[in-house]
């Protein structure tokens, strides 16, 4: 059993502490993608990044979403050519994972939306990253409870933790 309270928060350069899957901050991804630009057009977070059921997980939109703009928006941009072939060929593009938690966690992105917790808060100013990388500790305890105690979440282990019943784990 780890000890994960205990664990340092990592800095913005350095992989979190606290898991074997720890991935640099801003690891190399297969087509570069600039959140700023997307945000300077005025694009909402919800327009790219869905919360289908039952809400654990948020996710990318897939190539052919990307493609109803850039079927005439930078057409002649190698990084916009590769995301046409795998729109093409009806693949996701294969990004590299920025933030994650072990198994064991139980994360909900619909609980906290539902807690009016803003992306930033986890996921720093992303609207303003030409790349995108990690810039908190919320991947890790020290985090997470250092969040809810600001917030005043409940910091209970079944809050978060496998074994928890589902009404405990949906509480703010």
């Amino acid at each position: 059993m780890g000890l994960w309270a205990q664990q340092p928060a990592p800095s913005p350069d350095k992989p979190d502490q606290g898991t074997s899957k720890a991935q640099p901050a801003a690891p190399h991804q297969p087509i570069p993608f600039s959140h700023k630009t997307h945000a300077a057009l005025d694009l909402k977070c919800e327009t790219c990044h869905g919360n289908p059921d039952p809400g654990d997980n948020i996710t990318i939109a897939d190539p052919a979403t990307c493609m109803t703009c850039h079927e005439s928006v930078a057409t002649d941009s190698p990084a916009i050519k590769k995301l046409a072939e795998y729109a093409q060929a009806h693949k996701a593009v294969p990004w590299v994972r920025i933030y994650s938690v072990p198994d064991f966690v139980y994360w909900s992105h619909r609980t906290h939306l539902q807690a009016d917790v803003r992306c930033q808060a986890c996921h720093g100013q992303v609207e303003q990253m030409d790349v995108t990388a990690r810039v908190t500790n919320v991947t890790t305890m020290a985090g997470c409870v250092e969040c809810h105690q600001q917030h005043n979440a409940n910091t209970g282990c079944s809050a978060c933790h496998e074994g928890a019943s589902a009404e405990l784990r949906r509480m703010p």
